[in-house]
């Protein structure tokens, strides 16, 4: 089963002040504010949704395409997915545009002032999909994720006239879409996923009940945070699906991308839906512990002793067949 990811290829530029924001600022002066923070470390990490689900999905052996644009500085992160089993040959590369970039610095009490460069990001909607699927001998499904919002659009619309099944996956845009975006973006798609805030926000934006929603798509993939998940199809029993003990609570960014990965996975193998949200869950348990959306490591023996103490043996047996 080949399977595309678009959306968003990024990098984040952390950064860490030692004193506190409030100290430098001035009351009456915050209409005229000129600051510089002289901070003590800069984290440079790889993100994206996008390149993190095709990173996880490398990870686990199934060898995913990665559909976005980056610019001429790419080269570096291209070789890293490239290592990691990622199809990076369909990634656009801007001309005049910087890979989109998140800028943030941190005080000692947790507050945040951060930029997000869209940069090269607002070419992926130049990114036709017919020509990914001929230069890899066609798509089973397109993962449709969180990107340039007349990207999203424009892929949406060639997967329902191509007749490709997709996946919707708003995740960070949803905040600025309407209810008519919403509601094109998600008519006749084989998945939704969406974590539960998103899901409350998508039937208020909408409009639609759950039962409407859940009509329009195949199946509705809920991530429950610390509970596991939940996914509903019409007429069939809800499959609820636990987490994995976790070790840490390290760093929760890049979560919800793990589990898509590993649910992508697990599709491609042609396991059951059950199976698939078993694994994601388990890739997204990695995660958590780890500072960084792809920095953990997916030792084969490691990962299948924790899915076997999560799931059972029967569930590890067939999953291990699979695993690269």
């Amino acid at each position: 089963m080949r399977i595309a990811v678009t959306g968003s290829i990024a990098t984040d530029h952390l950064m860490t002040f030692p004193g506190r924001f409030a100290d430098q600022l001035v009351a009456d002066q915050l209409h005229t504010v000129s600051l510089s923070f002289l901070v003590d470390n800069l984290d440079v990490r790889r993100g994206g949704v996008a390149a993190n689900i095709c990173f996880g999905m490398g990870q686990l052996g199934t060898a995913p395409v990665l559909v976005g644009a980056a610019g001429s500085d790419f080269d570096e992160y291209r070789a890293w997915l490239d290592r990691h089993g990622v199809d990076t040959a369909s990634v656009r590369i801007s001309e005049t545009l910087h890979t989109a970039r998140f800028v943030c610095t941190t005080d000692k009490d947790h507050n945040q002032i951060g930029s997000f460069y869209t940069g090269a990001m607002s070419e992926a909607r130049l990114i036709e999909l017919k020509t990914v699927a001929d230069r890899v001998g066609g798509l089973d499904l397109v993962l449709i994720g969180a990107d340039d919002p007349e990207a999203m659009l424009r892929h949406t619309e060639e997967c329902r006239s191509r007749e490709i099944p997709f996946a919707a996956d708003f995740s960070q845009q949803i905040a600025r879409m309407d209810g008519d975006e919403i509601r094109t973006l998600l008519d006749g798609a084989t998945y939704l996923f969406s974590n539960e805030y998103e899901k409350g926000l998508i039937e208020s934006k909408t409009g639609w009940t759950e039962e409407e929603i859940l009509g329009r798509v195949g199946h509705r993939v809920t991530t429950l945070g610390s509970r596991g998940v939940r996914i509903e199809r019409v007429g069939e029993p809800v499959i609820e699906v636990a987490c994995p003990e976790e070790d840490a609570k390290v760093d929760p960014t890049g979560v919800g991308d793990a589990f898509r990965a590993g649910f992508l996975s697990g599709l491609s193998w042609g396991v059951s839906l059950e199976r698939a949200a078993q694994i994601g869950c388990m890739l997204a348990t990695l995660v958590i512990e780890t500072l960084g959306t792809q920095e953990y490591t997916l030792r084969r023996a490691h990962f299948m002793d924790r899915f076997t103490k999560a799931y059972g043996f029967d569930a590890a047996a067939e999953v291990k067949q699979h695993l690269a």
